[in-house]
């Protein structure tokens, strides 16, 4: 079956996690192939917001990644010719619970350098935030965006340029320690990451099942140039019963129940607000959540409808025109990372949550040191 090959480091997946395992094992010096089924990334890596969240993620270990996968951001984009397209996040507040839950998350160490806005301060930061409902805002200085279905294909040119072999439209079959079986033949490599994005039954499916994982899919939408430019990334309220960093305070019981009761549906369709804008003006809003073993591909009218309804809150207008409409899915479970040993010299790696270009960057440089320091063990 097909030749071998040699190398330090092999990596299966070249979604953002998978690529993010390469850039650091390329950083420290080592040979990497990344073998990927597919000619392109066309997963959850491309079909998501390109929004890099800081502010918002689970305190402790997520927060920490977040941090520096937004620093090792900063260093990739301008050497990769990635553009980063808007800084900052602001999360808005349409009730009084959410104000206090903004008040209460401003006063934790994840708060730091984040402002509290009254409802004017606000408008004079984003005048086309007119709902009128707002009640306060939350600037965090922490975010970045960058376009992720350019983004990806281009962070991957970057690294093959610095000599990383990709392996396109090839599957890996089976892993042994120091080996990875695929339909072009047998890598030999000293390490391996596994980065199967949420491909639960192809690569130790024994030790994915487990995990109790399951895959979330989302609705997002592409709205033609509004006129106007976002100074930054924007979220609504909604956000706040489910991240993590917002959802842990004591305050958001108070806020769910709210949400509960004026917005049933958007609670039982997973629906929270974000609003991200490309270079052409288009914006990219999203997003719901469902959870299944295996998904519909089969995107709904009236979740469409209820992600738009949020907007015009926001906004107080109605929604542009929609270009684009699509799904895309993610592996998910009870906690935001799987990362496990299954064979000596081997792990595996999913993010279990929708933070992968958030958090990769920070994940691949601990799973590659982790690898390291196995072998020289």
């Amino acid at each position: 079956m097909g030749s071998r090959a040699s190398f330090d480091f092999a990596i299966v997946g070249a979604g953002i996690v998978g690529l993010a395992c390469a850039l650091a094992a390329t950083d420290r010096g080592r040979r990497v192939v990344v073998i990927d089924r597919d000619e392109r990334a066309n997963g959850a890596s491309v079909r998501n917001f390109g929004f890099v969240t800081v502010t918002g993620q689970a305190e402790g270990e997520m927060w920490r990644r977040a941090r520096r996968s937004r620093e090792v951001w900063e260093h990739v984009a301008p050497v990769a010719s990635i553009a980063i397209l808007q800084r900052g996040l602001l999360m808005v507040a349409r009730r009084p619970e959410s104000a206090a839950v903004l008040e209460a998350f401003a006063a934790t160490e994840m708060g730091e350098a984040c402002r509290l806005l009254t409802p004017g301060e606000l408008r004079r930061r984003q005048p086309e935030i007119t709902g009128a409902d707002m009640t306060a805002a939350l600037w965090s200085p922490h975010e970045l965006r960058v376009e992720s279905r350019n983004a990806i294909p281009l962070l991957a040119a970057w690294l093959e340029a610095r000599g990383v072999v990709f392996r396109r439209q090839t599957a890996a079959l089976a892993v042994e320690t120091g080996k990875v079986f695929t339909s072009q033949g047998m890598i030999e490599t000293q390490a391996i990451a596994v980065c199967p994005g949420d491909d639960l039954v192809t690569l130790f499916a024994e030790h994915i099942a487990t995990h109790g994982l399951e895959r979330c899919k989302l609705q997002m939408l592409r709205l033609a140039d509004p006129g106007f430019r976002l100074a930054s990334p924007v979220m609504s309220d909604l956000g706040l019963i489910r991240y993590a960093g917002y959802a842990a305070l004591p305050e958001v019981a108070a806020l769910r129940e709210r949400l509960m009761a004026e917005q049933p549906d958007h609670v039982a369709h997973g629906v929270h607000l974000i609003v991200v804008q490309g270079e052409d003006g288009e914006l990219v809003v999203g997003d719901s959540h469902h959870y299944a073993a295996t998904p519909d591909p089969f995107a709904s009218e009236a979740v469409d409808k209820l992600i738009l309804e949020e907007l015009s809150a926001v906004f107080g207008r109605p929604p542009p025109a929609v270009t684009q409409r699509w799904t895309g899915t993610y592996a998910y479970g009870p906690s935001p990372v799987l990362l496990e040993t299954p064979l000596p010299g081997v792990r595996l790696v999913m993010v279990t949550t929708g933070a992968g270009a958030s958090t990769a960057f920070a994940l691949g440089e601990e799973v590659i040191d982790e690898l390291l320091a196995e072998g020289e063990a």
